[in-house]
């Protein structure tokens, strides 16, 4: 199956429909009177669809299981066409779209079956999924994409030349898998005044991203939290729990980990950690979503 670990967890849904054409208007009268032989027609199939549904992932083998939050099924009759309606929804790591597909078909074939001792000639058509919510897929064209960003990696033994970075370049690929151009690269050691030093003059260069990686834990040389705060007009708790959170799910150690998020200006400052694997899960965490800060800074007005 498709790696997921790393996503977060969203509300999504997923509408899908199929078609049920019969062959005569005596049908529609015993499925509208409810006297077709082998019972009521909507709701035996609404019952197969809900038992279907949550067998998907085992009939198709690259599904995941996942919780089936809510399911419902409607009907709309047209003629000799009964359209299907089914909805599924579940806060969960990934999209519902197949199981939606896989209810509406279960549903559809439920009727084919209940019907074809009266009516010989149904079809079934038009199996397809009508809309889906949540997830990248909403988010995608919705930030701007003039966003620039500077990426400082804070570690005494890299900038010393004793290692090599992992975690400043794992931010980078993201911020470009997000169009975010990074702008500035650097290694500095962890000292206060220049982690200071830079986040003012990228900020004054009109940065809309500073990211610190680096001196977020609890080492005496870990400054970097202690270096930003005072620079912050606003710190954002929601960023740093998120990251912690996430982070949290992964491995119990990331609660001692301190990142750091706020404002300087119109220019969001990040803190995170060094760690290839923490920066990384950080990103994944608030990206792309925590970009939509900058629509909400777009019009503010500082001195």
């Amino acid at each position: 199956m498709v790696d997921i670990t790393h996503k977060s967890t969203t509300l999504r849904t997923a509408i899908a429909q199929a078609v049920v054409r019969v062959s005569k208007q005596e049908t529609i009268d015993a499925i509208k009177n409810d006297t077709v032989p082998k019972g009521n027609v909507f709701a035996m199939s609404k019952a197969a669809g809900l038992l279907g549904v949550k067998r998907t992932p085992d009939i198709l083998p690259d599904c995941h299981p996942l919780p089936i939050e809510y399911t419902g099924v409607e009907y709309e009759i047209d003629g000799l066409e009964i359209t299907v309606l089914f909805t599924v929804k579940t806060i969960y790591k990934t999209g519902v779209e197949v199981e939606a597909m896989h209810g509406a078909s279960v549903v559809a074939l439920n009727m084919y079956d209940m019907l074809k001792p009266i009516d010989k000639d149904i079809e079934i058509d038009h199996i397809r999924l009508l809309k889906k919510k949540g997830g990248k897929s909403d988010f995608r064209d919705r930030f701007r994409k003039d966003l620039k960003a500077a990426v400082i990696v804070c570690s005494d033994s890299i900038s010393a030349g004793e290692k090599e970075d992992r975690a400043g370049k794992a931010i980078m690929k993201k911020l470009e898998s997000c169009e975010v151009k990074v702008e500035h690269y650097l290694i500095i050691p962890d000292e206060v005044e220049e982690i200071r030093e830079k986040t003012r003059a990228f900020q004054q260069e009109g940065m809309d991203l500073v990211i610190f990686t680096g001196g977020t834990g609890l080492s005496k040389r870990d400054v970097t939290p202690e270096a930003l705060e005072p620079l912050l007009d606003r710190r954002i708790p929601g960023i740093e729990e998120a990251i912690r959170n996430y982070g949290q799910d992964r491995t119990p150690f990331s609660m001692l980990s301190r990142s750091i998020a706020g404002t300087v200006k119109n220019t969001l400052v990040l803190g995170l950690p060094g760690s290839t694997n923490g920066a990384k899960e950080s990103m994944d965490a608030v990206f792309p979503s925590v970009l939509h800060i900058f629509r909400i800074l777009k019009g503010a007005r500082h001195d």
